[in-house]
């Protein structure tokens, strides 16, 4: 590791402080000139491009760091009222979560692609190659060889190593921040980088070690600017990257570049990039084994997903085997395609715990469980053509660097996000057993304990949170299955729809910041939650569940076909962070792993988690400023989360092994 390095960017932060407000009011100016959108996001680009100030450190190999303290809006507020007016507009209305095609790019050069593009692309082209030749002027006053040859080759020419790639890439995805695009995602590096590794090394360039170092000052470069970047928390910033994978003849892809990619992110222990696996039945238990030491280091990641189950859920939606063959995962989970894809994966959000709770209420008192049943059905179906029709005339933001990155908008795909499964199957199964057939309790007296949060019912709470069948649990077999129901009738509900873009509706187990959010929106529900409390995140057992063994939840979790629910969304599990102490523990938890693949998991996540020491940096944060945990599709710092996410991460279930 360059120790310098980490502890500039990492520890210490120093770059922070040499960051100045640049190009600020910017949009009343182009308000005022009456500028078209297209010409906005090009001058804005040209100014940031020309404001960033060079600073190259003498142990620095991959350069390029923000100066400014953050990129103004290209339209003032009454401009965004009067574009919502005649649009949806999705999250900030710039492009975002999309897989650009580095690879193109990095091995032709940008002189080669500028005399085919329009007008704006030039100008961003010529903005970009101007800060570039402005570092390589510094290299040559630093009379730094290494970097001189480097930035003389790109980005004006293809890349012809690794050192040229990995520096080419930077500029690149440093750009695509620049101008105003987020949770801007890596794609399958260990496959577009691989050909540039394997000639340095075979040509004896590096050794293992030195190339080693290399892509570790490659992966520190994603955390110099990202505090600047949109998200929740720092961490929610999309910088995930893809290793591994299999062809279309199911041949596992993973590649020593890949190894090397594991093993620099466990030494650094940085949140970005986030790393993610592509997995298969064939895939060997070493890599598995890998992983797990990631796993070790107590950064979330990485995650994990099935191309036995991905690939023909996604060609079952419509895109090319070609293309599904070649899925990245977007800044969450979301499966999207590298390149061409034009997908807004996280466009909404069903509650299912709500619509269970109101089918409930609104089912006869005399009517048996399967009529309960179809009105759950039909509660599916009204909030999936509710929230389709709030959906028309989407408005992005021009952006002429993603697309320089693409090759066109070949898919045009909406997911929708579905959380609290655990929770309605759970609630599902609840009163399926004590209204239904054991007749407990009545429909009337479960809708009043829920109307008073079980106030008033202490005994009716204990037996629907202690004593109910719960997805996950010893015995919740038929909440699995009642998830089951949930997630087809889900699917069934989006199945032929078209979009605006002329795309499909894609469904998806994912819960985003919804396990928070949904659960505000509905009171107690009726496997014994009270109001207030959360769900679980994901694709998870519910926080009240009782679970003895991650065995029985896998078993519970794969049980649903989820191929017709491929917009992504994984089982989350908490493991004790102690229990990672051995070889022989290192290779059961990879074990289960692979258990979860061969049953036909499609996405799983692992968090080593010490719960004494979560709580101790509640009450002592500057003793925890490095403590990484996994939120729900990114990893954060501990200590920079709002307290609702450090809180539900405590509540997990933390299992051994």
């Amino acid at each position: 590791m360059n120790q310098q390095l980490y502890n500039y960017y990492v520890i210490e932060k120093k770059h922070r402080e040499q960051r100045e407000p640049v190009c600020e009011n910017i949009a009343k100016a182009f308000s005022e000139e009456k500028l078209p959108d297209r010409e906005r996001v090009c001058r804005r680009f040209e100014m940031m491009c020309e404001a960033q100030r060079v600073r190259i450190l003498p142990f620095e190999k991959i350069v390029l760091s923000r100066s400014d303290t953050g990129l103004s809006d290209c339209f003032t507020e009454d401009e965004w009222r009067a574009i919502k007016e005649e649009h949806y507009v999705h999250e900030l209305g710039y492009v975002s979560n999309l897989s650009p095609n580095y690879e193109k790019i990095i091995a032709s050069g940008l002189l080669a692609v500028r005399e085919e593009a329009d007008s704006y692309t030039k100008r961003s082209i010529d903005a970009l190659i101007a800060l570039c030749d402005r570092y390589l002027d510094e290299a040559v006053r630093q009379d730094r060889q290494d970097l001189i040859s480097v930035l003389e080759r790109v980005p004006r020419y293809g890349a012809r190593s690794l050192r040229e790639a990995l520096q080419f890439f930077r500029i690149l995805h440093f750009a695509l921040w620049l101008e105003g695009n987020y949770h801007n995602t890596v794609g399958r590096f260990d496959r577009y980088m691989y050909p540039y590794f394997k000639r340095d090394m075979e040509a004896g360039v590096y050794t293992e070690a030195e190339a080693l170092e290399l892509i570790e000052d490659f992966f520190i470069s994603f955390n110099k600017d990202s505090d600047l970047y949109v998200g929740v928390q720092q961490g929610d910033n999309g910088q995930s990257l893809v290793l591994g994978g299999s062809d279309r003849e199911g041949n596992t892809q993973f590649n020593e570049l890949s190894r090397l990619c594991l093993l620099a992110s466990e030494e650094l222990k940085v949140i970005d990039p986030k790393i993610n696996l592509r997995v298969n039945k064939n895939t060997p238990l070493e890599i598995f084994e890998l992983g797990t030491k990631l796993t070790r280091a107590g950064l979330g990641f990485p995650q994990y997903s099935n191309d036995d189950v991905v690939i023909p859920g996604l060609v079952r939606l419509g895109y090319d085997e070609a293309d599904a063959c070649n899925y990245v995962v977007a800044a969450c989970w979301e499966f999207i395609i590298p390149g061409c894809g034009n997908d807004i994966a996280n466009i909404g959000a069903l509650n299912f715990p709500k619509i269970v709770d109101e089918a409930i209420r609104e089912s006869a008192e005399d009517g048996d469980f399967e009529g309960l049943l179809t009105a759950v059905k039909i509660g599916i179906a009204k909030e999936c053509d509710r929230i389709r029709e709030g959906i028309k005339s989407v408005y992005f933001a021009p952006s002429h660097i993603m697309d320089l990155l693409r090759d066109g908008k070949k898919y045009n795909n909406f997911g929708i996000h579905g959380s609290g499964v655990a929770c309605a199957a759970d609630a599902l199964a609840a009163v399926e057993k004590f209204v239904f057939e054991e007749k407990k309790i009545t429909k009337k007296e479960l809708v009043e304990a829920l109307d008073t949060n079980y106030e008033n019912t202490p005994a009716l709470y204990h037996m629907l949170r202690y004593e109910a069948p719960k997805m996950g649990s010893e015995g919740g077999e038929r909440a699995a299955s009642l998830a089951e129901f949930l997630l087809s009738a889900f699917a069934d509900a989006l199945e032929g729809k078209r979009n605006c873009e002329g795309g499909v509706w894609r469904a998806g187990t994912g819960t985003a910041m919804y396990y928070l959010w949904h659960a505000d929106e509905v009171g107690a529900t009726a496997d014994g939650r009270r109001r207030g409390e959360p769900y679980g995140t994901n694709f998870s057992p519910s926080l009240i569940a009782r679970i003895d063994s991650p065995i029985s939840v896998i078993e519970a979790f794969t049980t649903p076909d989820l191929s017709r629910n491929i917009n992504g969304g994984p089982l989350t599990l908490e493991f004790a962070s102690g229990i990672f102490a051995s070889d022989e523990s290192i290779g059961k938890v990879a074990r289960l792993v692979k258990y979860f693949i061969d049953r036909g998991g499609h996405q799983l996540q692992l968090n080593a988690v010490n719960l004494e020491k979560m709580k101790d940096a509640q009450r002592h944060p500057e003793l925890y400023a490095q403590l990484v945990v996994r939120i729900w599709g990114w990893s954060a710092y501990f200590v920079e989360l709002d307290k609702c996410f450090q809180d539900h991460v405590i509540a997990r279930q933390e299992y051994t092994v």
